[in-house]
Protein backbone atom coordinates (compact mmCIF):
# COMPACT_ATOMS: atom_id res chain seq x y z
CA UNK A 1 0.00 0.00 0.00
CA UNK A 2 1.29 3.42 -1.15
CA UNK A 3 1.31 6.33 1.29
CA UNK A 4 1.53 9.79 0.77
CA UNK A 5 2.48 12.04 3.70
CA UNK A 6 3.30 15.80 4.15
CA UNK A 7 2.17 18.62 6.45
CA UNK A 8 1.21 21.90 6.48
CA UNK A 9 4.20 24.73 5.44
CA UNK A 10 4.60 27.61 6.57
CA UNK A 11 5.07 30.54 3.45
CA UNK A 12 7.19 32.82 5.37
CA UNK A 13 9.84 34.51 3.01
CA UNK A 14 7.55 33.78 -0.51
CA UNK A 15 4.72 31.23 -1.14
CA UNK A 16 7.91 28.61 -3.44
CA UNK A 17 9.55 28.36 -0.34
CA UNK A 18 6.96 26.27 1.44
CA UNK A 19 8.46 23.66 -1.28
CA UNK A 20 11.49 23.46 -0.23
CA UNK A 21 10.62 23.06 2.73
CA UNK A 22 8.39 20.05 2.08
CA UNK A 23 11.24 18.67 0.00
CA UNK A 24 13.81 19.40 3.02
CA UNK A 25 11.75 17.08 5.19
CA UNK A 26 11.37 14.07 2.71
CA UNK A 27 7.38 15.04 1.89
CA UNK A 28 5.61 14.20 -1.62
CA UNK A 29 3.17 16.34 -0.39
CA UNK A 30 2.29 19.58 1.62
CA UNK A 31 -0.53 22.16 2.27
CA UNK A 32 -0.35 25.96 2.38
CA UNK A 33 -2.23 28.96 3.04
CA UNK A 34 -1.99 31.22 -0.03
CA UNK A 35 -2.49 34.31 1.77
CA UNK A 36 -3.05 35.77 5.37
CA UNK A 37 -5.16 32.66 7.30
CA UNK A 38 -6.44 35.15 10.07
CA UNK A 39 -7.63 38.39 7.69
CA UNK A 40 -10.04 39.31 5.13
CA UNK A 41 -7.45 41.37 3.22
CA UNK A 42 -4.42 40.01 0.64
CA UNK A 43 -2.26 41.17 -1.49
CA UNK A 44 -2.98 40.15 -5.21
CA UNK A 45 -1.02 37.09 -6.20
CA UNK A 46 1.92 38.09 -8.87
CA UNK A 47 2.41 36.22 -11.77
CA UNK A 48 5.80 36.13 -10.68
CA UNK A 49 4.82 34.49 -7.57
CA UNK A 50 2.94 31.59 -9.16
CA UNK A 51 5.79 30.90 -11.32
CA UNK A 52 8.14 30.44 -8.81
CA UNK A 53 5.87 27.97 -6.89
CA UNK A 54 4.95 26.59 -9.70
CA UNK A 55 8.55 25.98 -10.64
CA UNK A 56 9.34 24.82 -7.20
CA UNK A 57 6.38 22.20 -6.58
CA UNK A 58 7.47 19.73 -9.35
CA UNK A 59 8.11 16.61 -8.58
CA UNK A 60 5.33 16.42 -5.47
CA UNK A 61 2.24 14.49 -5.75
CA UNK A 62 0.23 16.65 -4.71
CA UNK A 63 0.06 19.97 -3.53
CA UNK A 64 -3.14 21.31 -1.85
CA UNK A 65 -4.40 24.56 -0.05
CA UNK A 66 -6.28 25.58 2.76
CA UNK A 67 -9.12 28.41 3.14
CA UNK A 68 -8.50 31.08 5.46
CA UNK A 69 -10.65 30.87 8.87
CA UNK A 70 -12.31 34.06 9.00
CA UNK A 71 -15.09 32.42 5.91
CA UNK A 72 -17.89 31.07 7.00
CA UNK A 73 -20.03 29.14 4.41
CA UNK A 74 -22.65 28.33 6.40
CA UNK A 75 -23.11 31.89 7.75
CA UNK A 76 -27.24 33.31 7.95
CA UNK A 77 -25.64 36.75 7.81
CA UNK A 78 -25.40 38.01 4.69
CA UNK A 79 -22.59 40.27 4.67
CA UNK A 80 -20.55 37.35 6.43
CA UNK A 81 -21.96 35.36 3.45
CA UNK A 82 -21.00 37.27 0.71
CA UNK A 83 -17.26 37.76 1.61
CA UNK A 84 -16.58 34.41 2.43
CA UNK A 85 -18.20 33.20 -1.01
CA UNK A 86 -15.65 36.02 -2.69
CA UNK A 87 -13.26 34.30 -0.35
CA UNK A 88 -13.78 30.74 -1.98
CA UNK A 89 -13.65 32.23 -5.55
CA UNK A 90 -10.43 34.38 -4.72
CA UNK A 91 -8.76 31.02 -3.72
CA UNK A 92 -10.09 29.22 -6.61
CA UNK A 93 -8.37 31.56 -8.73
CA UNK A 94 -5.28 31.23 -6.80
CA UNK A 95 -5.05 27.81 -7.02
CA UNK A 96 -5.87 28.06 -10.89
CA UNK A 97 -2.60 30.02 -11.17
CA UNK A 98 -0.65 27.91 -8.40
CA UNK A 99 -1.79 24.21 -10.31
CA UNK A 100 -3.24 23.43 -7.02
CA UNK A 101 -5.97 20.92 -7.27
CA UNK A 102 -7.24 20.61 -3.88
CA UNK A 103 -8.48 23.61 -1.20
CA UNK A 104 -9.69 22.86 1.53
CA UNK A 105 -12.58 24.56 3.70
CA UNK A 106 -14.53 24.55 7.05
CA UNK A 107 -17.87 23.91 6.26
CA UNK A 108 -18.36 26.47 9.40
CA UNK A 109 -20.96 26.86 11.71
CA UNK A 110 -25.09 28.02 11.36
CA UNK A 111 -24.92 30.20 14.06
CA UNK A 112 -27.93 28.84 16.03
CA UNK A 113 -29.96 28.99 12.22
CA UNK A 114 -30.91 25.64 12.02
CA UNK A 115 -28.49 22.81 10.60
CA UNK A 116 -31.27 22.40 7.00
CA UNK A 117 -30.41 26.52 6.92
CA UNK A 118 -26.70 25.65 7.48
CA UNK A 119 -26.96 23.72 4.33
CA UNK A 120 -28.33 24.72 2.34
CA UNK A 121 -25.70 28.10 2.98
CA UNK A 122 -23.08 25.93 2.17
CA UNK A 123 -24.53 24.85 -1.20
CA UNK A 124 -25.15 27.88 -2.37
CA UNK A 125 -21.81 29.20 -1.94
CA UNK A 126 -19.70 26.23 -3.02
CA UNK A 127 -21.81 26.28 -5.96
CA UNK A 128 -21.61 30.19 -7.04
CA UNK A 129 -17.65 29.64 -6.42
CA UNK A 130 -18.01 26.61 -8.69
CA UNK A 131 -19.70 28.55 -11.62
CA UNK A 132 -17.48 31.68 -10.91
CA UNK A 133 -14.02 29.98 -11.83
CA UNK A 134 -13.00 27.84 -14.50
CA UNK A 135 -10.44 25.46 -13.65
CA UNK A 136 -9.91 21.34 -12.51
CA UNK A 137 -9.27 22.66 -8.66
CA UNK A 138 -11.47 21.06 -6.04
CA UNK A 139 -13.75 21.88 -3.55
CA UNK A 140 -12.74 19.97 -0.22
CA UNK A 141 -15.20 20.43 2.62
CA UNK A 142 -13.13 18.91 5.99
CA UNK A 143 -15.70 17.35 8.36
CA UNK A 144 -16.04 19.36 11.38
CA UNK A 145 -15.24 18.48 15.26
CA UNK A 146 -18.81 18.33 16.71
CA UNK A 147 -18.70 22.28 18.05
CA UNK A 148 -22.07 23.92 18.82
CA UNK A 149 -23.94 25.09 15.63
CA UNK A 150 -21.22 23.18 13.28
CA UNK A 151 -22.37 21.95 10.17
CA UNK A 152 -20.66 19.08 8.81
CA UNK A 153 -19.46 17.11 12.04
CA UNK A 154 -21.93 14.39 10.46
CA UNK A 155 -21.05 12.27 7.48
CA UNK A 156 -25.10 12.46 6.82
CA UNK A 157 -24.93 16.42 6.33
CA UNK A 158 -21.26 16.57 4.59
CA UNK A 159 -23.77 13.86 2.13
CA UNK A 160 -26.24 16.24 2.18
CA UNK A 161 -24.25 19.08 0.71
CA UNK A 162 -22.69 17.59 -1.98
CA UNK A 163 -25.58 15.53 -3.70
CA UNK A 164 -26.92 19.30 -3.07
CA UNK A 165 -24.32 20.55 -5.58
CA UNK A 166 -24.30 17.84 -8.07
CA UNK A 167 -20.56 18.47 -9.43
CA UNK A 168 -17.30 16.28 -9.61
CA UNK A 169 -15.16 19.09 -8.34
CA UNK A 170 -16.40 18.50 -4.68
CA UNK A 171 -15.10 16.13 -1.82
CA UNK A 172 -14.28 16.00 1.80
CA UNK A 173 -10.73 16.47 3.10
CA UNK A 174 -11.20 13.95 6.18
CA UNK A 175 -9.84 15.14 9.49
CA UNK A 176 -8.75 12.16 12.24
CA UNK A 177 -8.81 14.59 14.94
CA UNK A 178 -12.45 16.08 13.92
CA UNK A 179 -14.12 12.67 13.17
CA UNK A 180 -12.82 11.59 16.79
CA UNK A 181 -13.94 14.71 18.54
CA UNK A 182 -17.18 14.43 16.66
CA UNK A 183 -17.64 11.35 18.00
CA UNK A 184 -16.77 8.62 15.18
CA UNK A 185 -14.38 5.94 17.11
CA UNK A 186 -11.41 5.66 14.80
CA UNK A 187 -9.20 4.87 17.30
CA UNK A 188 -10.44 0.73 17.42
CA UNK A 189 -11.29 -1.20 14.84
CA UNK A 190 -14.89 -1.77 15.23
CA UNK A 191 -14.95 1.95 15.15
CA UNK A 192 -13.17 2.28 12.77
CA UNK A 193 -15.00 0.40 10.77
CA UNK A 194 -18.32 1.24 11.52
CA UNK A 195 -17.02 4.90 11.17
CA UNK A 196 -15.82 3.84 7.41
CA UNK A 197 -19.49 1.96 6.53
CA UNK A 198 -20.77 5.43 7.59
CA UNK A 199 -18.47 7.10 5.36
CA UNK A 200 -19.20 4.96 2.49
CA UNK A 201 -22.82 5.19 2.99
CA UNK A 202 -23.70 9.04 3.32
CA UNK A 203 -20.79 10.28 1.39
CA UNK A 204 -19.36 8.02 -1.04
CA UNK A 205 -15.47 6.70 -0.04
CA UNK A 206 -14.70 8.16 -3.49
CA UNK A 207 -15.58 11.47 -2.25
CA UNK A 208 -12.86 10.94 0.28
CA UNK A 209 -9.66 12.81 -1.54
CA UNK A 210 -7.71 14.37 1.24
CA UNK A 211 -6.75 12.74 5.12
CA UNK A 212 -5.51 15.45 7.58
CA UNK A 213 -4.22 13.38 10.15
CA UNK A 214 -3.60 14.57 13.62
CA UNK A 215 -4.28 12.94 16.89
CA UNK A 216 -6.53 14.80 19.61
CA UNK A 217 -6.67 16.32 22.74
CA UNK A 218 -10.02 15.92 23.28
CA UNK A 219 -11.53 12.38 24.24
CA UNK A 220 -13.78 10.73 21.68
CA UNK A 221 -17.47 12.90 20.97
CA UNK A 222 -15.70 15.53 23.05
CA UNK A 223 -16.89 18.44 20.30
CA UNK A 224 -13.37 19.63 20.85
CA UNK A 225 -11.39 21.13 17.51
CA UNK A 226 -7.93 20.57 19.71
CA UNK A 227 -5.13 18.96 17.49
CA UNK A 228 -2.55 16.95 19.25
CA UNK A 229 0.83 15.03 18.01
CA UNK A 230 0.51 11.64 16.33
CA UNK A 231 0.64 9.41 18.90
CA UNK A 232 -0.19 11.73 22.28
CA UNK A 233 -3.83 12.22 22.13
CA UNK A 234 -6.82 10.25 22.63
CA UNK A 235 -6.74 8.15 19.22
CA UNK A 236 -3.36 7.52 20.37
CA UNK A 237 -0.68 5.65 18.84
CA UNK A 238 -2.46 2.28 18.01
CA UNK A 239 -5.36 3.71 16.82
CA UNK A 240 -3.32 5.31 14.13
CA UNK A 241 -2.14 1.83 13.62
CA UNK A 242 -5.95 0.91 12.99
CA UNK A 243 -6.28 3.45 10.93
CA UNK A 244 -3.10 3.60 8.56
CA UNK A 245 -4.19 0.03 8.16
CA UNK A 246 -7.22 1.02 6.21
CA UNK A 247 -6.34 0.24 2.86
CA UNK A 248 -9.60 0.84 1.15
CA UNK A 249 -9.52 5.04 3.04
CA UNK A 250 -5.19 5.49 2.61
CA UNK A 251 -5.02 3.79 -0.86
CA UNK A 252 -3.20 6.81 -3.04
CA UNK A 253 -5.01 9.55 -0.95
CA UNK A 254 -2.77 12.61 -0.10
CA UNK A 255 -1.88 12.81 3.85
CA UNK A 256 -1.20 15.77 5.43
CA UNK A 257 -0.19 16.69 9.26
CA UNK A 258 -1.55 19.53 10.74
CA UNK A 259 -0.44 18.70 14.65
CA UNK A 260 0.17 21.27 16.90
CA UNK A 261 4.47 22.43 15.77
CA UNK A 262 6.16 25.19 17.02
CA UNK A 263 8.06 25.10 13.86
CA UNK A 264 7.75 23.15 10.78
CA UNK A 265 10.99 20.95 11.51
CA UNK A 266 9.25 18.96 14.48
CA UNK A 267 7.09 18.04 11.86
CA UNK A 268 9.84 15.03 11.55
CA UNK A 269 8.99 13.93 14.57
CA UNK A 270 5.28 12.90 14.09
CA UNK A 271 6.72 11.75 10.19
CA UNK A 272 9.09 9.55 11.96
CA UNK A 273 6.19 8.23 14.34
CA UNK A 274 4.52 7.37 11.01
CA UNK A 275 6.99 5.52 9.50
CA UNK A 276 7.84 3.14 12.59
CA UNK A 277 3.65 2.40 12.35
CA UNK A 278 3.59 2.12 8.83
CA UNK A 279 6.51 -0.30 8.94
CA UNK A 280 4.76 -2.44 11.55
CA UNK A 281 1.90 -2.40 9.93
CA UNK A 282 3.09 -3.80 6.52
CA UNK A 283 5.01 -6.14 8.56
Amino acid sequence: MEYIIGAHMPITGGLWKSAERAKELGFRAFQIFTRNPRGWSYPELSEKEAEEFVSATEGFISVNSHMPYLPNLASPNEETFEKSVESLIEEMKRAKKLKIKYIVAHVGSHLGAGIEAGKERVRKAVSRALESVSCDCHVLLENMAGQKNSVGSRFEDLGDIIRGINDDRVGVCFDTCHAFAAGYDIATRTGLKRTMDELDKHVGLRRIMLIHLNDSKGGLASGLDRHERIGKGFIGRKGFENFLGARELIEGRPMILETPVNDYHEYADDYRVLQEIIRKAKA
